[in-house]
């Protein structure tokens, strides 16, 4: 069944899995990457701004910086002295302000004069050092700002500022320095994900059967189906005695409203006490009720169980042993008729036609009176049976006999059925019972006030003491295996009536005798 499930013609569970996982490892690696550039920036910046402090610390200190900061207005020795220092400390400017924030150096000249640019000067002014991120006449950089102090002396009066920069292009190529030497671990972590999943892959798909999630689901939806139409209640119990499955009609019998798994003892313990092998029509109880139940093995643990109720199973038994005992009617009939018409075809072949005519006169005469023998038998479906007997007998070379004086009336036909299974299978057994050897069966049917009364006699050697007194128990035969099911059905099916049936022996005969309770009559009935 399942390679005929149609393959999807897009990409297979294999290439969707490494997709998926290629998609998750770039999206991941994509976030490690924001995340460590983040980080990175951040130290980068934090690392610009402690040179830049330093440097300015240092600038600060100098006595021409202090004179000139003090004297408050442009000098040319000044600039160029700091522009020294500028390219020292690698940083992309070094400015010196005054009191007002007028540029007294610049690494551009002519922006010498200038206020300075950024709006960060109200903290080193007010004589307290700051690392600040601003825009200045450059650009946006990283700055350490501190202030210049009269005389040198921290504490005293400021009379100046100096700010030292690295423009944001300097902490950006230090952040792509450090990705590019991250970029082959990354390479590294990515490869191997690929080769992870998939590896991954193959292993899921060797262990769903190589089956795509389309199958899977078509495999679903089927098997749902099937549980669903099955007329038996099936469930699936796994190694831990839990049952993981059980389809509508086992649900209902065994917890109705209740959702899988559940343990199986606590619903059905007969079932959880038999051993786990193979079994079939084992009969056990399901709340009262007789049931016949099927056990399969499973693999690795746990089994699968089939079970039906014993009265349909009966039923249909029955039936089918009514339709055998119909097809070997029909055999016997039309055996014997082909035997009769050869012989008339034979004589009047041989120029004897009043032997013929006396031949088919006394068929006619024997069926005259047989048929007079069940005028009084008044349910169709049990005189057609008897008469069906009749021929199979003449072909088994039997004696077969319908007691003078039966009779039945025609409420009786209301139980047809049973009256059919118990005469059939009665009938039948003491044919079998004589063995191939020519005997006698009568049979013999009666109504009284209490009901009706059936007797199946033959002469055959009878039944073994020991199979005797388990006669009408499923299964007992004489027979062999497979047999031993009729007489337990002719219990069932009379006893569901609130009759009897008996076995004994008679002057040296088998005799089963069949008691059935009269009708009760309906109103519609009376009417």
């Amino acid at each position: 069944m399942v390679r005929s499930l149609r393959v999807p013609s897009r990409l297979g569970l294999q290439g969707r899995l490494v997709r998926l996982h290629l998609l998750v490892l770039c999206a991941m690696t994509a976030a490690l990457v924001g995340v460590q550039t983040a980080y990175l920036y951040t130290q980068a910046r934090e690392r610009l701004g402690e040179r830049a402090i330093t440097t300015s610390r240092l600038v600060a200190r100098l006595p021409i910086v202090v004179r000139g900061a003090e004297a408050g207005g442009p000098n040319p020795a000044l600039n160029a002295q700091v522009g020294a220092l500028r390219e020292g400390a690698e940083a992309d400017f070094i400015v010196v302000g005054n009191v007002r924030g007028i540029r007294l150096s610049h690494p551009v000249p002519e922006r010498l004069g200038q206020p300075m640019e950024g709006g960060d000067n109200g903290e080193p002014l007010a004589g307290r050092e700051v690392v600040s991120v601003a825009r200045g006449s450059l650009g946006v950089s990283v700055r350490g700002k501190v202030p210049v102090w009269a005389d040198g002396v921290p504490g005293g009066r400021v009379v100046g500022v100096v700010s030292t920069g690295y423009l944001m292009p300097q902490a950006w190529h230090l952040v792509a320095q450090a990705l590019l030497s991250l970029a082959p671990w990354f390479l590294l972590a990515l490869g191997l994900g690929t080769v992870g999943a998939v590896w991954t892959a193959r292993r899921l798909r060797a262990s769903i059967l190589n089956l795509e999630p389309e199958q899977i689901a078509a495999l679903v939806g089927q098997h749902r189906a099937v549980l669903a139409a099955l007329r038996e209640g099936v469930i699936a119990v796994d190694a831990q005695g839990c049952v993981t499955l059980a389809s509508d009609r086992a649900g209902e019998g065994l917890s109705p409203g209740a959702q899988a798994p559940y343990r199986l003892f606590a619903v059905w313990p007969e079932l959880a006490a038999l051993p786990v092998v193979r079994q079939q029509n084992v009969e056990l109880t399901l709340r009262g009720q007789p049931v016949l139940v099927n056990v399969e093995p499973l693999e690795g643990g746990g089994f699968v169980a089939s079970f039906r109720d014993r009265a349909e199973a009966l039923a249909l038994a029955d039936e089918l042993t009514h339709a055998r005992g119909f097809v070997d009617v029909l055999r016997a009939q039309t055996h014997e008729y082909q035997n009769r018409l050869h012989v008339l075809s034979g004589l009047l072949q041989l120029g004897r036609p009043q032997e013929a005519l006396r031949l088919l006169s006394a068929e006619i005469e024997a069926d005259a009176q047989f048929r007079s023998l069940l005028r009084d038998v008044q349910v169709p479906r049990l005189v057609a049976l008897l008469a069906g007997k009749r021929e199979r007998a003449q072909e088994l070379g039997i004696d077969f006999r319908v007691a003078q004086e039966s009779g039945l009336s025609p409420v009786w036909e209301r139980h047809a059925d049973t009256l059919v299974t118990a005469v059939g299978n009665l009938t039948e057994n003491a044919f079998e019972a004589l063995g191939g050897r020519p005997g006698t069966v009568t049979v013999l049917i009666g109504e009284d006030p209490e009901g009706a009364q059936i007797e199946v006699q033959d002469d055959g050697p009878g039944m073994p003491e020991e199979l005797a007194a388990r006669l009408f128990t499923r299964g007992a035969s004489s027979k062999g295996e497979g047999r031993g099911y009729g007489l337990a059905g002719v219990s069932a099916r009379v006893s569901a009536l609130g009759g009897t049936v008996r076995y004994t022996r008679r002057g040296g005969r088998t005799v089963f005798q069949v008691s059935l309770p009269t009708p009760v009559h309906t109103p519609l009935e009376r009417v």
